[in-house]
């Protein structure tokens, strides 16, 4: 499988695996004759108490990436998955600037001040209540924002909360995912299809099927693919489904990011 992975973590990212070194992504890559690597960390601030903040030192890792450039053939891209909070655009603004990113994904990972993995968010919220603000702040983020490339694992809010079933009626949720992917076309963003969910054990990607279906019916072009590995035995997890699934909501390929522009890559 040679289609470039554009999501993945290194030990800069809190949650990673100790092992999830930029040589160890390499060599995965050097074997199985990808032609580049897109490191996209963790920038998490101002998270709730409790929750562990991210930046990576990004003069030592930018360095470290120029070094081993040197060493191998595969394009080591700088990327970055940003955590949205409104009150942080100017800190993000900043540090796009600063620093040459090749790539750059816009994730929610914490909604109204209140942390997803360790469900506080859910807390008081029925299911249906919990997905339909997080939707609401989705739509609200893609409304005032427009400094990165595509959105991070779009319906990401279904890996948690303690419900028996994780998944939605996406009929249910069509109003306000549809303001949302019509705004990210309008603006000639894009999402991505991120294999995380498959071995997460929740059946399918995020987003899953009926998601991709409806952007691709909207125009929806614009689509990279990524593992989301934390670790590197996750490198490229699952991207055989990935491009099945792909072919069968009408994509014939793939968008590569490289100094924020995008170039197509068959399926």
């Amino acid at each position: 499988m040679k289609i470039p992975d554009q999501h993945m973590h290194t030990s800069y990212s809190f949650d990673a695996h100790e092992t999830a070194t930029f040589s160890a992504y390499i060599k995965k890559a050097e074997a199985r004759g990808v032609s580049q690597l897109t490191f996209t960390d963790h920038v998490d601030l101002d998270t709730p108490p409790g929750v562990t903040e991210c930046l990576p030192d990004y003069p030592r890792y930018v360095k470290a990436l120029k070094t081993l450039q040197k060493k191998t053939n595969v394009s080591l891209n700088l990327g970055i998955e940003l955590g949205y909070q409104a009150h942080l655009k100017d800190r993000h603004d900043g540090l796009l600037d600063a620093y040459p990113f090749d790539f750059v994904i816009l994730s929610v990972h914490v909604a109204d001040g209140l942390d997803l993995y360790n469900g506080d968010f859910f807390k008081g919220k029925t299911q249906i209540e919990a997905y339909q603000r997080y939707f609401e702040i989705v739509k609200t983020m893609v409304e005032t924002t427009d400094n990165y490339d595509v959105i991070g694992h779009l319906d990401y809010i279904i890996r948690y909360g303690d419900f028996d079933v994780k998944d939605y009626d996406f009929d249910r949720f069509k109003p306000v995912i549809d303001a949302i992917l019509k705004t990210i076309i309008r603006k000639n963003k894009g999402i991505e299809l991120n294999t995380s969910g498959l071995r997460y054990g929740l059946g399918h990607t995020h987003p899953k099927k009926a998601l991709l279906k409806r952007y691709r019916e909207l125009g929806g072009t614009i689509i990279t693919l990524g593992s989301d590995a934390h670790d590197p035995k996750d490198y490229q997890a699952d991207f055989d489904q990935a491009v099945t699934l792909l072919k069968a909501c009408g994509f014939r390929e793939i968008s590569l990011f490289k100094a924020r522009k995008h170039t197509p890559f068959a399926l």
